[in-house]
């Protein structure tokens, strides 16, 4: 009788929402859909210090930390790790650090001697702060789920991205990767859309060199077809777009880009603007510059439907694979 009324008083205690600087328009639309408040508790000292405040009571609830720690990286995984602090400290029955993007997620090996793996240094502060979960949109590469021991779920972006790809209306479709690393995920894609083939490039990359990379070659046929780029992240644009020149001149009929996580670094919107891509597709799951917001090129959908529905099913224990992994 005891664990019962327990169990009841957990319950009604209900679920609070926290959110960081890094993406508070995301974080909103999330809680507009449950029906929730957010709280929002970061706010900095003159010297630049972190410091979080005004956290209402967490005592047995379940806490959703909504924080993509896109840039400024280290400041955003700072405002993340002090708010799990916070919450642990403050009784909180669990705590899952929402993360549609994961930052440092591509440097998840060692592709050269005496460097760090440093996705698994930020899993492991994480883990270490005390999230008791982990919830991820696209993860650069899912062994990232291995560097800590807690639960960690990941979301597919294509769930949000499909529905914007079939408006397209694409014709003859081939669906191509940007290189050999990618075409698990192009795969996915295209027998998704029932796409008429597959195409990949191969580049080349100096490892000691940062987002720089050349078009080698090109395995598939898209002669005269509707091409669609897909990948988990547009950076600074480059491999894209020399990926898209090659498929052009190939002979490309049009050339679409889908990606879930638009970084849009440097100058990639002006190599974007002045390459044969006609649109990009991306979400919202970091906080989007207004050059990008405004591009004719660029179509933004919102994960926040998915991202609710995922911290829904958490909250339930009901499946996260069923309906929302696409």
């Amino acid at each position: 009788m005891q664990n019962q009324a327990s169990e009841q008083t957990a319950e009604s205690n209900g679920f609070i929402l926290l959110s960081g600087r890094s993406n508070p328009q995301l974080a909103q639309s999330i809680a507009d859909i449950l029906g929730k408040e957010l709280c929002e508790p970061i706010t900095s000292f003159a010297d630049g210090e972190i410091r979080v405040k005004g956290i209402p009571n967490l005592r047995r609830r379940s806490v959703f930390i909504i924080q993509p720690t896109s840039s400024p990286v280290n400041d955003n995984i700072m405002e993340l790790l002090l708010m799990i602090d916070a919450a642990k400290r403050a009784s909180a029955n669990e705590i899952i650090a929402v993360m549609p993007y994961f930052g440092y997620s591509r440097q998840d090996r060692k592709e050269m001697p005496r460097v760090p793996i440093s996705a698994s240094v930020v899993a492991k502060m994480i883990e270490t702060a005390g999230a008791d979960r982990i919830l991820t949109l696209d993860i650069h590469s899912e062994q990232a789920e291995g560097f800590v021991s807690v639960p960690w779920d990941n979301l597919y972006g294509s769930y949000t991205l499909l529905p914007a790809i079939n408006e397209l209306g694409l014709e003859n479709l081939v669906v191509a990767s940007p290189d050999k690393g990618g075409m698990v995920r192009a795969t996915a894609y295209a027998s998704r859309l029932g796409a008429k083939g597959l195409a990949t490039v191969y580049k080349e990359r100096d490892i000691n060199l940062n987002n720089v990379s050349s078009t080698l070659g090109m395995i598939g046929d898209v002669k005269e077809r509707d091409v669609l780029i897909v990948d988990d992240l547009v950076d600074t644009a480059g491999t894209i777009v020399n990926a898209a020149q090659y498929m052009k001149k190939a002979g490309a009929k049009r050339i679409f880009v889908a990606a879930t996580h638009g970084l849009f670094n440097g100058a990639a919107m002006e190599k974007i603007n002045n390459s044969a891509i006609e649109k990009v597709i991306v979400t919202d799951s970091l906080h989007l510059k207004d050059e990008v917001v405004s591009s004719p090129k660029v179509h933004i959908v919102s994960v926040a439907p998915l991202i609710a529905a995922a911290i829904s099913r958490i909250r339930t224990g009901a499946s996260l694979s069923k309906d929302l992994i696409l």
